[in-house]
Protein backbone atom coordinates (compact mmCIF):
# COMPACT_ATOMS: atom_id res chain seq x y z
CA UNK A 1 0.00 0.00 0.00
CA UNK A 2 2.90 2.30 0.91
CA UNK A 3 4.41 2.13 -2.54
CA UNK A 4 0.85 2.35 -4.41
CA UNK A 5 0.61 5.59 -2.21
CA UNK A 6 4.16 6.77 -3.33
CA UNK A 7 3.05 5.97 -7.12
CA UNK A 8 0.20 8.00 -6.43
CA UNK A 9 1.49 11.27 -4.84
CA UNK A 10 3.43 11.11 -7.93
CA UNK A 11 0.82 11.31 -10.43
CA UNK A 12 1.97 7.82 -11.98
CA UNK A 13 -1.94 7.18 -13.74
CA UNK A 14 -1.16 10.66 -15.65
CA UNK A 15 2.71 9.07 -16.64
CA UNK A 16 0.67 5.98 -17.65
CA UNK A 17 -1.57 8.40 -19.77
CA UNK A 18 0.97 9.53 -21.69
CA UNK A 19 2.67 5.67 -22.17
CA UNK A 20 -0.66 4.32 -23.64
CA UNK A 21 -0.67 7.38 -26.02
CA UNK A 22 2.40 7.13 -27.41
CA UNK A 23 3.89 3.52 -26.83
CA UNK A 24 4.08 0.91 -29.30
CA UNK A 25 5.41 -1.02 -26.85
CA UNK A 26 2.61 -3.99 -25.91
CA UNK A 27 4.77 -5.10 -22.83
CA UNK A 28 5.20 -1.65 -21.61
CA UNK A 29 1.46 -0.99 -21.72
CA UNK A 30 0.94 -4.37 -20.21
CA UNK A 31 3.04 -3.23 -17.15
CA UNK A 32 1.58 0.00 -16.74
CA UNK A 33 -2.01 -1.32 -16.87
CA UNK A 34 -0.64 -3.70 -14.44
CA UNK A 35 0.83 -1.32 -12.34
CA UNK A 36 -2.65 0.45 -12.32
CA UNK A 37 -4.26 -3.02 -11.63
CA UNK A 38 -2.27 -2.97 -8.40
CA UNK A 39 -2.74 -0.09 -7.33
CA UNK A 40 -6.79 -0.38 -7.46
CA UNK A 41 -6.06 -3.20 -5.15
CA UNK A 42 -6.91 -0.26 -2.12
CA UNK A 43 -10.00 1.24 -1.91
CA UNK A 44 -9.21 5.43 -2.17
CA UNK A 45 -6.64 5.04 -4.50
CA UNK A 46 -9.40 3.22 -6.67
CA UNK A 47 -11.72 5.60 -6.64
CA UNK A 48 -9.56 7.94 -7.55
CA UNK A 49 -8.53 6.00 -10.60
CA UNK A 50 -12.63 4.89 -10.57
CA UNK A 51 -13.48 9.10 -10.88
CA UNK A 52 -11.10 10.20 -13.91
CA UNK A 53 -13.17 10.18 -16.79
CA UNK A 54 -10.26 10.47 -19.07
CA UNK A 55 -8.25 7.23 -17.74
CA UNK A 56 -11.33 5.09 -17.46
CA UNK A 57 -12.15 5.50 -21.19
CA UNK A 58 -8.46 5.37 -21.90
CA UNK A 59 -8.34 1.71 -20.04
CA UNK A 60 -11.83 0.59 -21.48
CA UNK A 61 -10.10 1.41 -25.07
CA UNK A 62 -7.44 -0.82 -24.29
CA UNK A 63 -10.35 -3.96 -24.04
CA UNK A 64 -9.57 -3.28 -28.25
CA UNK A 65 -5.66 -4.51 -27.87
CA UNK A 66 -4.37 -7.28 -29.91
CA UNK A 67 -2.67 -8.19 -27.68
CA UNK A 68 -3.00 -10.96 -24.67
CA UNK A 69 -0.92 -10.02 -21.61
CA UNK A 70 -2.70 -6.43 -22.06
CA UNK A 71 -6.08 -7.58 -22.25
CA UNK A 72 -5.56 -10.12 -19.35
CA UNK A 73 -4.26 -7.03 -16.87
CA UNK A 74 -6.79 -4.80 -18.03
CA UNK A 75 -9.37 -7.15 -17.06
CA UNK A 76 -8.17 -7.37 -13.79
CA UNK A 77 -8.18 -4.25 -13.48
CA UNK A 78 -11.90 -4.12 -14.26
CA UNK A 79 -12.22 -6.83 -12.16
CA UNK A 80 -10.70 -5.03 -8.99
CA UNK A 81 -12.79 -2.00 -9.42
CA UNK A 82 -15.86 -4.08 -10.31
CA UNK A 83 -15.75 -5.34 -6.73
CA UNK A 84 -15.26 -2.42 -4.67
CA UNK A 85 -18.69 -0.75 -3.90
CA UNK A 86 -18.01 2.65 -4.01
CA UNK A 87 -17.29 2.74 -7.31
CA UNK A 88 -18.40 -0.18 -9.61
CA UNK A 89 -21.62 2.29 -10.57
CA UNK A 90 -18.96 4.56 -11.92
CA UNK A 91 -17.71 1.64 -14.05
CA UNK A 92 -20.83 -0.30 -15.13
CA UNK A 93 -22.34 3.31 -16.48
CA UNK A 94 -19.43 3.70 -18.06
CA UNK A 95 -19.23 0.70 -19.40
CA UNK A 96 -23.05 0.85 -20.43
CA UNK A 97 -21.95 4.04 -22.39
CA UNK A 98 -19.24 2.80 -24.38
CA UNK A 99 -21.15 0.09 -27.17
CA UNK A 100 -17.28 -0.97 -27.88
CA UNK A 101 -17.14 -2.78 -24.47
CA UNK A 102 -19.32 -5.18 -25.35
CA UNK A 103 -18.05 -6.00 -28.74
CA UNK A 104 -14.47 -6.41 -27.43
CA UNK A 105 -15.60 -8.53 -24.78
CA UNK A 106 -17.85 -10.91 -27.27
CA UNK A 107 -14.50 -11.03 -29.64
CA UNK A 108 -12.35 -11.96 -26.68
CA UNK A 109 -14.72 -14.64 -25.75
CA UNK A 110 -15.32 -16.20 -29.14
CA UNK A 111 -12.14 -16.51 -30.60
CA UNK A 112 -9.81 -16.47 -27.59
CA UNK A 113 -7.71 -19.60 -27.00
CA UNK A 114 -5.85 -17.76 -24.00
CA UNK A 115 -7.69 -19.43 -20.34
CA UNK A 116 -6.73 -17.39 -18.16
CA UNK A 117 -7.52 -14.50 -20.38
CA UNK A 118 -11.12 -16.17 -20.84
CA UNK A 119 -11.31 -16.89 -17.40
CA UNK A 120 -10.64 -13.10 -16.28
CA UNK A 121 -12.96 -11.57 -19.01
CA UNK A 122 -16.03 -14.07 -17.89
CA UNK A 123 -15.38 -12.63 -14.44
CA UNK A 124 -16.16 -9.22 -15.41
CA UNK A 125 -18.92 -9.92 -17.68
CA UNK A 126 -20.22 -12.11 -14.44
CA UNK A 127 -19.96 -9.22 -12.42
CA UNK A 128 -21.24 -6.42 -14.78
CA UNK A 129 -24.44 -8.92 -15.35
CA UNK A 130 -24.47 -9.46 -11.24
CA UNK A 131 -24.82 -5.83 -10.42
CA UNK A 132 -26.88 -4.27 -13.15
CA UNK A 133 -29.84 -6.12 -15.38
CA UNK A 134 -30.16 -3.53 -17.22
CA UNK A 135 -26.81 -3.55 -19.02
CA UNK A 136 -27.79 -7.26 -18.82
CA UNK A 137 -30.36 -6.93 -20.98
CA UNK A 138 -29.18 -4.37 -23.60
CA UNK A 139 -26.12 -6.92 -24.28
CA UNK A 140 -28.82 -9.78 -24.47
CA UNK A 141 -30.54 -7.61 -26.86
CA UNK A 142 -26.92 -6.14 -28.64
CA UNK A 143 -25.45 -7.76 -31.96
CA UNK A 144 -27.93 -6.05 -34.35
CA UNK A 145 -25.67 -3.62 -36.10
CA UNK A 146 -21.70 -4.54 -37.51
CA UNK A 147 -19.12 -2.82 -35.18
CA UNK A 148 -15.33 -1.51 -35.41
CA UNK A 149 -13.42 -4.65 -33.41
CA UNK A 150 -9.62 -4.80 -32.45
CA UNK A 151 -6.82 -5.32 -35.25
CA UNK A 152 -3.31 -6.57 -35.51
CA UNK A 153 -2.33 -3.63 -37.72
CA UNK A 154 -4.22 -1.29 -35.55
CA UNK A 155 -6.24 -0.34 -38.11
CA UNK A 156 -9.85 -0.85 -37.82
CA UNK A 157 -11.27 -3.70 -38.73
CA UNK A 158 -14.91 -4.64 -39.25
CA UNK A 159 -15.95 -7.78 -37.19
CA UNK A 160 -19.54 -9.83 -37.49
CA UNK A 161 -22.47 -8.68 -35.56
CA UNK A 162 -21.79 -10.92 -32.03
CA UNK A 163 -24.58 -12.57 -29.93
CA UNK A 164 -24.17 -13.00 -26.59
CA UNK A 165 -25.10 -16.39 -25.87
CA UNK A 166 -23.09 -18.26 -28.97
CA UNK A 167 -19.68 -16.09 -27.49
CA UNK A 168 -20.28 -17.46 -24.12
CA UNK A 169 -21.00 -21.08 -25.34
CA UNK A 170 -17.80 -20.95 -27.21
CA UNK A 171 -15.26 -19.74 -24.42
CA UNK A 172 -17.11 -22.51 -22.20
CA UNK A 173 -16.26 -25.17 -24.24
CA UNK A 174 -12.58 -23.68 -24.75
CA UNK A 175 -11.81 -23.28 -20.75
CA UNK A 176 -14.07 -26.51 -19.98
CA UNK A 177 -11.37 -28.85 -20.04
CA UNK A 178 -8.66 -26.59 -18.46
CA UNK A 179 -10.08 -25.11 -15.59
CA UNK A 180 -13.25 -25.96 -13.40
CA UNK A 181 -13.28 -22.94 -11.59
CA UNK A 182 -13.47 -21.00 -15.08
CA UNK A 183 -16.40 -22.98 -16.58
CA UNK A 184 -18.31 -22.49 -13.03
CA UNK A 185 -17.77 -18.55 -14.38
CA UNK A 186 -19.63 -19.02 -17.37
CA UNK A 187 -22.35 -21.45 -16.24
CA UNK A 188 -23.41 -19.18 -13.70
CA UNK A 189 -23.15 -16.60 -16.44
CA UNK A 190 -25.58 -18.49 -18.46
CA UNK A 191 -27.82 -18.73 -14.97
CA UNK A 192 -27.66 -15.02 -14.82
CA UNK A 193 -29.34 -14.34 -18.42
CA UNK A 194 -32.45 -17.10 -17.29
CA UNK A 195 -33.24 -15.03 -14.90
CA UNK A 196 -34.63 -12.49 -17.07
CA UNK A 197 -37.16 -13.70 -20.19
CA UNK A 198 -35.41 -12.13 -22.67
CA UNK A 199 -32.12 -13.92 -21.72
CA UNK A 200 -34.41 -17.40 -21.74
CA UNK A 201 -35.52 -16.35 -25.02
CA UNK A 202 -32.09 -15.53 -26.71
CA UNK A 203 -30.67 -18.92 -25.22
CA UNK A 204 -33.85 -21.35 -26.68
CA UNK A 205 -34.96 -19.05 -29.95
CA UNK A 206 -31.49 -19.10 -31.28
CA UNK A 207 -31.66 -20.64 -34.94
CA UNK A 208 -30.84 -24.25 -34.02
CA UNK A 209 -33.76 -23.94 -31.15
CA UNK A 210 -31.14 -23.54 -28.09
CA UNK A 211 -29.64 -27.37 -28.89
CA UNK A 212 -26.20 -26.08 -28.91
CA UNK A 213 -26.61 -25.10 -25.57
CA UNK A 214 -28.52 -27.83 -24.23
CA UNK A 215 -26.13 -30.15 -25.66
CA UNK A 216 -23.17 -28.78 -24.13
CA UNK A 217 -24.72 -28.94 -20.66
CA UNK A 218 -26.26 -32.16 -20.98
CA UNK A 219 -22.69 -33.49 -22.00
CA UNK A 220 -21.37 -31.74 -18.71
CA UNK A 221 -24.04 -33.08 -16.36
CA UNK A 222 -24.34 -37.03 -18.28
CA UNK A 223 -20.70 -37.60 -19.15
CA UNK A 224 -18.28 -35.25 -17.48
CA UNK A 225 -19.44 -34.08 -13.75
CA UNK A 226 -20.84 -36.67 -10.68
CA UNK A 227 -20.11 -39.41 -12.58
CA UNK A 228 -20.88 -43.61 -11.70
CA UNK A 229 -17.45 -43.80 -10.61
CA UNK A 230 -17.20 -40.59 -8.99
CA UNK A 231 -17.36 -41.27 -4.70
CA UNK A 232 -20.53 -39.29 -4.13
CA UNK A 233 -18.26 -36.47 -1.68
CA UNK A 234 -18.31 -35.17 -5.51
CA UNK A 235 -20.88 -33.34 -5.32
CA UNK A 236 -19.40 -30.99 -2.59
CA UNK A 237 -17.28 -30.05 -5.03
CA UNK A 238 -19.59 -29.41 -8.05
CA UNK A 239 -22.23 -28.22 -6.48
CA UNK A 240 -22.43 -24.52 -7.95
CA UNK A 241 -21.49 -25.49 -11.41
CA UNK A 242 -24.36 -28.11 -11.36
CA UNK A 243 -26.60 -25.50 -9.48
CA UNK A 244 -26.05 -23.21 -12.70
CA UNK A 245 -26.05 -26.04 -15.48
CA UNK A 246 -29.23 -27.47 -14.08
CA UNK A 247 -31.26 -24.36 -13.49
CA UNK A 248 -30.32 -23.46 -16.97
CA UNK A 249 -31.47 -26.61 -17.96
CA UNK A 250 -34.91 -26.17 -16.14
CA UNK A 251 -35.40 -23.08 -17.31
CA UNK A 252 -35.06 -24.35 -21.00
CA UNK A 253 -37.25 -27.52 -20.67
CA UNK A 254 -40.09 -25.07 -18.93
CA UNK A 255 -40.00 -22.48 -21.97
CA UNK A 256 -40.57 -25.37 -24.35
CA UNK A 257 -44.24 -26.25 -22.36
CA UNK A 258 -44.71 -22.36 -24.17
CA UNK A 259 -43.76 -22.60 -27.56
CA UNK A 260 -44.31 -24.33 -30.36
CA UNK A 261 -42.16 -27.66 -29.45
CA UNK A 262 -45.00 -28.60 -27.37
CA UNK A 263 -45.35 -32.13 -30.02
CA UNK A 264 -41.44 -32.34 -30.49
CA UNK A 265 -40.78 -32.71 -26.55
CA UNK A 266 -43.56 -35.60 -26.94
CA UNK A 267 -41.46 -37.30 -29.14
CA UNK A 268 -38.79 -40.27 -28.13
CA UNK A 269 -36.13 -38.82 -30.07
CA UNK A 270 -36.65 -34.77 -28.71
CA UNK A 271 -33.35 -33.73 -27.53
CA UNK A 272 -34.81 -32.07 -24.88
CA UNK A 273 -36.22 -34.96 -22.88
CA UNK A 274 -33.35 -37.50 -22.46
CA UNK A 275 -33.56 -40.45 -20.13
CA UNK A 276 -29.62 -40.27 -19.81
CA UNK A 277 -30.17 -36.89 -18.13
CA UNK A 278 -33.14 -38.09 -15.95
CA UNK A 279 -31.08 -40.77 -15.15
CA UNK A 280 -28.04 -38.27 -13.98
CA UNK A 281 -30.78 -36.21 -12.05
CA UNK A 282 -31.46 -39.33 -10.07
CA UNK A 283 -27.57 -39.83 -9.05
CA UNK A 284 -27.09 -36.84 -7.84
CA UNK A 285 -29.77 -36.84 -5.80
CA UNK A 286 -28.28 -40.02 -4.36
CA UNK A 287 -25.00 -38.31 -4.00
CA UNK A 288 -26.71 -35.71 -1.61
CA UNK A 289 -28.02 -37.84 0.66
CA UNK A 290 -24.94 -39.79 0.98
CA UNK A 291 -23.25 -36.20 1.35
CA UNK A 292 -26.10 -35.72 3.71
CA UNK A 293 -25.29 -38.74 6.65
CA UNK A 294 -21.77 -37.45 6.31
CA UNK A 295 -22.84 -33.96 7.01
CA UNK A 296 -24.40 -35.03 9.70
CA UNK A 297 -21.86 -37.59 11.64
CA UNK A 298 -19.54 -34.20 10.52
CA UNK A 299 -22.04 -32.00 12.75
CA UNK A 300 -21.88 -34.13 15.81
CA UNK A 301 -17.76 -34.92 15.95
CA UNK A 302 -17.54 -30.52 15.21
CA UNK A 303 -20.38 -29.57 17.42
CA UNK A 304 -18.32 -27.56 19.95
CA UNK A 305 -16.48 -26.14 17.16
CA UNK A 306 -18.08 -22.93 16.21
CA UNK A 307 -15.91 -22.07 13.07
CA UNK A 308 -16.36 -25.45 11.81
CA UNK A 309 -20.39 -25.48 12.23
CA UNK A 310 -20.88 -22.24 10.06
CA UNK A 311 -18.73 -24.24 7.31
CA UNK A 312 -20.96 -26.83 7.29
CA UNK A 313 -24.30 -24.96 7.51
CA UNK A 314 -23.08 -22.82 4.27
CA UNK A 315 -22.23 -25.74 2.62
CA UNK A 316 -25.71 -27.73 3.41
CA UNK A 317 -27.28 -23.75 1.98
CA UNK A 318 -25.55 -24.77 -1.39
CA UNK A 319 -26.68 -28.18 -1.04
CA UNK A 320 -30.28 -27.26 -0.87
CA UNK A 321 -29.99 -24.64 -3.17
CA UNK A 322 -29.20 -27.38 -5.47
CA UNK A 323 -31.81 -29.85 -4.74
CA UNK A 324 -34.26 -27.58 -5.12
CA UNK A 325 -33.13 -26.85 -8.44
CA UNK A 326 -32.39 -30.74 -9.51
CA UNK A 327 -35.99 -31.47 -7.73
CA UNK A 328 -37.86 -28.88 -9.90
CA UNK A 329 -36.07 -30.06 -13.19
CA UNK A 330 -36.73 -33.84 -12.75
CA UNK A 331 -40.47 -33.35 -11.97
CA UNK A 332 -40.87 -31.31 -14.87
CA UNK A 333 -39.60 -34.22 -16.67
CA UNK A 334 -41.31 -37.00 -15.16
CA UNK A 335 -44.33 -35.48 -15.91
CA UNK A 336 -43.80 -35.59 -19.54
CA UNK A 337 -42.57 -38.64 -20.10
CA UNK A 338 -44.86 -41.36 -22.11
CA UNK A 339 -44.68 -44.81 -21.77
CA UNK A 340 -42.27 -44.96 -24.63
CA UNK A 341 -39.70 -42.71 -22.88
CA UNK A 342 -40.14 -45.39 -19.46
CA UNK A 343 -39.90 -48.49 -21.53
CA UNK A 344 -36.60 -46.71 -22.66
CA UNK A 345 -35.86 -45.69 -19.07
CA UNK A 346 -36.18 -48.83 -17.85
CA UNK A 347 -34.03 -51.04 -21.09
CA UNK A 348 -31.23 -48.42 -20.46
CA UNK A 349 -31.08 -49.06 -16.58
CA UNK A 350 -32.18 -45.10 -15.65
CA UNK A 351 -35.69 -46.34 -14.12
CA UNK A 352 -35.66 -49.11 -11.92
CA UNK A 353 -36.81 -49.46 -7.98
CA UNK A 354 -34.11 -47.92 -6.58
CA UNK A 355 -33.61 -44.57 -8.73
CA UNK A 356 -37.68 -44.40 -8.77
CA UNK A 357 -37.66 -44.60 -4.94
CA UNK A 358 -34.74 -42.28 -4.79
CA UNK A 359 -36.58 -39.60 -7.00
CA UNK A 360 -40.06 -40.10 -5.20
CA UNK A 361 -38.31 -39.70 -2.05
CA UNK A 362 -36.70 -36.73 -3.09
CA UNK A 363 -40.04 -35.36 -4.92
CA UNK A 364 -42.70 -35.82 -2.10
CA UNK A 365 -44.85 -34.30 -1.46
CA UNK A 366 -43.65 -31.22 -3.23
CA UNK A 367 -44.34 -32.56 -6.63
CA UNK A 368 -47.22 -35.21 -6.02
CA UNK A 369 -48.71 -34.15 -9.01
CA UNK A 370 -45.56 -34.79 -11.28
CA UNK A 371 -44.95 -38.21 -8.72
CA UNK A 372 -48.68 -39.74 -9.72
CA UNK A 373 -48.00 -38.95 -13.49
CA UNK A 374 -45.56 -40.40 -13.79
CA UNK A 375 -46.36 -43.52 -11.89
CA UNK A 376 -49.25 -43.88 -14.30
CA UNK A 377 -47.28 -44.19 -17.24
CA UNK A 378 -44.68 -46.25 -15.25
CA UNK A 379 -48.03 -48.79 -14.64
CA UNK A 380 -48.23 -49.09 -18.35
CA UNK A 381 -44.68 -49.69 -18.57
CA UNK A 382 -43.90 -51.98 -15.81
CA UNK A 383 -46.67 -52.91 -13.32
CA UNK A 384 -44.59 -54.90 -11.19
CA UNK A 385 -42.49 -52.08 -10.22
CA UNK A 386 -45.05 -49.65 -10.70
CA UNK A 387 -46.54 -51.97 -7.16
CA UNK A 388 -43.63 -51.94 -5.79
CA UNK A 389 -43.49 -48.36 -5.67
CA UNK A 390 -46.78 -47.65 -4.23
CA UNK A 391 -46.17 -49.85 -1.25
CA UNK A 392 -43.21 -47.65 -0.21
CA UNK A 393 -44.76 -45.09 -1.20
CA UNK A 394 -48.12 -45.25 0.81
CA UNK A 395 -49.66 -41.49 -0.13
CA UNK A 396 -49.58 -42.53 -3.50
CA UNK A 397 -51.49 -45.37 -2.84
CA UNK A 398 -54.50 -43.80 -1.54
CA UNK A 399 -54.83 -41.30 -4.28
CA UNK A 400 -54.95 -43.80 -7.28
Amino acid sequence: QDVALFLQEFNAPDIFMGVFAKSKCPRLTEICVGILGNMACFQDICMSISKDESLGQVLLQRLCDSDSPTLLETSRLLLTCLSQPEVANVWVERIRENPSVYDCVCFIMSSSTNVELLIKVGEVVDKLFDLDEELMLNWIKNGTCRSVGPSVDDSPEEIPDFKIVPCILEAAKQVRSDNPEGLDVYMHILQLLTTVDEGIQAIVQAPDGGKETWTLLYDLVCHELCQPDDPPIIVQEQKTVLASILSVLSAMFASQTEQEYTKMRKSKSCFFLDMPLIGSLIRILQYMEGCGKRSVDKSKESEEQETGKADLNEEDFHLKILKDICCELLSNMLQELTKENTLEGLHQGHLNEQTCSCAFQNLLPLYFTSVESFLEVLREADQTLADNLEKRFPSLKVHT
